[in-house]
C-alpha cells in the first residue's frame, strides 16, 4: 500500500506545466534584464525557432518514449526491478537516489552524443544555436528524441526508477536545463558556490563553445560532480572570449527552422568545419 499509494504515482501533469513555464518565462526575463553574453541574433527570432523545433520534440517524445516508460515504470513498481528497488530505502530516498542514478546515467548519455556519430549528427543540432539561452534548452532535433528512447527504458529498467521517481527527475531535469543554458548573468560570486553542487550558465557556455577542448567538457545535467567525478569540470574559461556554436555552422547557417531540421540528413562532406583546436586564452572567471 505505501509503494502504491507513494511511489505509483508520477508528479502531477498541472506542476510539471507550471514549473517549466515558470522557470522558461523567468529566465527569458532575467536575459533580457542581465544578459550573461552579447546576442548574435534577434532573441525573438531565436525563441520562435527554437520554440517550432521543441514542439517537433515533444511530439516524438509523446508518440515514442511516454508510451514505454509508462509501462516500464509500473512493472518496475510493481515487481521491483532494479538497483533501487532492491535496497528497501523510505520512499523520500528512494526518489532521491534514483533522481541522482538518472541524472549520472543522462551525463553518460551526453558523452555519447558528441562521440558516436550517427548520434552527433543529431545532437548538432542543439549545438548549432548560435546564441546560448533558456530556449536552446529545448532545442533538440525530433530524432534524437526517438534515438534516446532505448538508452531511457535501461536508464528505468537497470536503476528501477519507478512513476514518482522518474517523473521527479524528468521535471528537475527540465528546470535544471532551461536554468543552465539561459544567458543569465548570476553574479559571480554566487556562481562560483552553486556551480561546486550544479550545472550553471557559465559552466554550460564553455560546453557550447566551438573550441573543441572546452565542448569535451562540463557535460552534466543537474548535478556538477559527475564533471568532477570523470574530470571534465572547466572552470577558468571567461565568457567574453567564448564563441558559442557548432562545427558545421558558419554566418547565418541554421537560423531556419527548415535547416534546422534538415540538417542531420545533409551529407558530412558538404558541411564546412569550424572546430578550433587548443583553447583560447583562459582567465580565472569560475576559479575562486
Amino acid at each position: 500500500m505505501r509503494r502504491a499509494g507513494v511511489l505509483g504515482r508520477p508528479v502531477p501533469g498541472w506542476l510539471n506545466v507550471a514549473l517549466g513555464l515558470g522557470t522558461f518565462v523567468g529566465l527569458l526575463w532575467f536575459e533580457r534584464k542581465r544578459p550573461l553574453r552579447r546576442w548574435t541574433e534577434s532573441p525573438r527570432r531565436r525563441n520562435l525557432r527554437n520554440l517550432a523545433v521543441a514542439a517537433l520534440s515533444a511530439a516524438a517524445i509523446q508518440l515514442t518514449e511516454r508510451p514505454v516508460t509508462q509501462r516500464l515504470t509500473a512493472v518496475v513498481e510493481s515487481r521491483r526491478w532494479g538497483v533501487v528497488q532492491r535496497l528497501g530505502l523510505p520512499p523520500w530516498l528512494e526518489v532521491t537516489a534514483a533522481v541522482v542514478l538518472l541524472d549520472y546515467t543522462l551525463y553518460v548519455w551526453h558523452v555519447l552524443t558528441h562521440k558516436v556519430p550517427v548520434l552527433w549528427r543529431f545532437h548538432e543540432v542543439h549545438h548549432a544555436d548560435r546564441d546560448l539561452s533558456a530556449s536552446t534548452a529545448l532545442r533538440f532535433h525530433f530524432v534524437e528524441m526517438v534515438l534516446s528512447v532505448p538508452w531511457r527504458a535501461a536508464q528505468v529498467l537497470c536503476i528501477g526508477a519507478g512513476p514518482l521517481s522518474l517523473s521527479a527527475w524528468q521535471i528537475t531535469t527540465l528546470v535544471a536545463i532551461l536554468f543552465h543554458h539561459s544567458n543569465a548573468a548570476l553574479p559571480l560570486a554566487l556562481e562560483r558556490r552553486l556551480c561546486r553542487v550544479f550545472m550553471t550558465p557559465r559552466l554550460h557556455g564553455i560546453h557550447h563553445s566551438t573550441v573543441e577542448d572546452e565542448t569535451n567538457s562540463n557535460w552534466s545535467t543537474i548535478f556538477s560532480w559527475p564533471d568532477y567525478l570523470h574530470r571534465t569540470i572547466r572552470l577558468d574559461v571567461p565568457q567574453q572570449v567564448i564563441e558559442i556554436g557548432a562545427p558545421t555552422v558558419q554566418g547565418d547557417a541554421a537560423r531556419t527552422l527548415p535547416d534546422v531540421i534538415t540538417r542531420p540528413f545533409i551529407s558530412a562532406s558538404r558541411l564546412p568545419t569550424m572546430w578550433t583546436r587548443g583553447a583560447l586564452p583562459s582567465g580565472r572567471d569560475l576559479v575562486a
